[in-house]
């Protein structure tokens, strides 16, 4: 009978195998769920970009519209509106207005939950809007 060396034994493989898929599976769920709480970041970044573009887009140069009937934006009304509406959402971002176009980014973030333990502390999301102003019936 010859005997067992130790560099052929298996003890131990099911042990560093458990160990590996272990960390695998963690991680999965980790990407998992910062994933779906940024996606719900994106979503209410979107949101909110889209409601401060149509805050500002409602700001008509009036004086504009009543002497020669073209519909175009007020630039400075349409900025505070759209940085108001941003304001109450606790958020920050850069307004654009350009003719009857109001345009809006916003930028902010979604700390992370469990990918913290791989050195990733928060999630960029960006989202950006556009409004049109139409003129009034």
């Amino acid at each position: 009978m010859t005997p067992v060396r130790w560099w052929r034994r298996d003890d131990g493989q099911t042990t560093a195998f458990t160990l590996i898929m272990g960390i695998a599976v963690l991680a999965l769920v980790a990407l998992v769920l910062d994933a779906g709480l940024a996606i719900g970041t994106k979503v209410d970044a979107v949101a909110s970009a889209q409601a401060a573009a149509r805050a500002g887009a409602r700001e008509l140069d009036l004086t504009t519209l009543r002497v020669n009937g073209a519909v175009r934006v007020d630039p400075v009304k349409a900025r505070a509106a759209a940085q108001d509406w941003l304001s109450r959402a606790e958020l920050t971002g850069t307004v654009t207005v350009a003719g009857d176009q109001v345009t809006v980014s916003v930028a902010t973030s979604q700390p992370t939950q469990l990918l913290t333990l791989i050195g990733i502390d928060a999630i960029a999301v960006h989202a950006t809007a556009t409004a049109q102003a139409v003129s009034p019936p």
